[in-house]
């Protein structure tokens, strides 16, 4: 697939809301592609790119199509699942293949769980799997470690090279690669009238996400998942010590649990070569 092959930007009603989606047309199934927290589609189109020469490819955007405050809850990713498994009823999609990373991977979980969409398989990039104590607790933005932290984050650079600066200087950005670095500079920031950059997601947004993963315990959802689900945990994830991938991986009726060494949790985005050679062999035996 050539390096320019863009999507279409579309937009689909689903009933009470307006979601936006990339589009790469292809012959094959599809796939849907599902992003991390306060991230967006396009992070996924150096993937995309290569995978629809074999597959249509549909990569939904999360962020801003539903009203909803940090400090009274946030969105509920529970709320996402039903959106995302609504928007592939009225897209008529057929047993769809689905890749989530991060918040993505835990909502097309619970997609398939809760609301019994049908797909074929799924790949789980790091998924947000937390102990089952902390969906018991009543917790603020500020008790909440990525919450709190999203809601104090940067959102404006003076241009173009100021972000890039900026996002090599953390810690977050470092390992990147770099179309992807480029694609968040350039879908990921929105161009201000007064002159200079602002997130998309913005901070309040992301924030509102990350305190959307406490209200549902998905857990007990796993075992209701029955088609061929591949779980895949960054060997250097800061995750790790606290999210338990190999015991929700043997929770799924055909849980496959795969070591991703050299990469920590942003592996689509720091390898995304290997990502799409996995994503190619474990759909294609399917």
């Amino acid at each position: 697939m050539s390096k320019d092959h863009m999507p279409s930007i579309m937009k689909q009603d689903i009933g009470d809301a307006e979601l936006s989606y990339l589009l790469y047309e292809g012959d094959g199934p599809t796939i849907v592609l599902l992003h991390a927290t306060g991230f967006l589609p396009w992070l996924w189109h150096p993937i995309a790119r290569e995978l629809s020469s074999d597959w249509r490819i549909i990569a939904p955007y999360f962020c801003d199509h539903r009203e909803s405050d940090p400090e009274k809850g946030g969105l509920s990713w529970l709320v996402i699942a039903e959106d995302l498994a609504n928007l592939c009823k009225v897209l008529r999609l057929d047993r769809p293949f689905m890749v989530g990373h991060s918040m993505g991977a835990t909502v097309i979980t619970l997609a398939n769980g809760a609301f019994g969409l049908d797909t074929r398989g799924l790949i789980l990039f790091e998924p947000i799997f937390l102990p089952e104590d902390f969906y018991k607790l009543q917790i603020t933005v500020d008790d909440h470690p990525l919450a709190s932290k999203a809601i104090r984050r940067r959102d404006s650079w003076s241009d173009r090279n100021e972000a890039l600066t900026y996002l090599r200087s953390k810690v977050l950005f470092k390992n990147w690669d770099e179309e992807m670095l480029d694609l968040y500079i350039t879908y990921g920031m929105k161009s201000l009238d007064a002159g200079g950059l602002q997130l998309a997601c913005s901070p309040k947004r992301e924030a509102s996400l990350f305190m959307g993963s406490v209200h549902y315990n998905p857990w007990p959802l796993l075992s209701k998942v029955a088609c061929p689900t591949l779980v895949i945990e960054g060997e250097d994830s800061e995750n790790r010590g606290f999210i338990d991938l190999k015991k929700a991986t043997q929770l799924f009726a055909q849980g496959e649990y795969k070591l991703f060494n050299g990469a920590g949790h942003l592996i689509p985005q720091e390898q995304p070569g290997e990502s799409i050679a996995i994503i190619r062999s474990f759909f294609s035996h399917l």
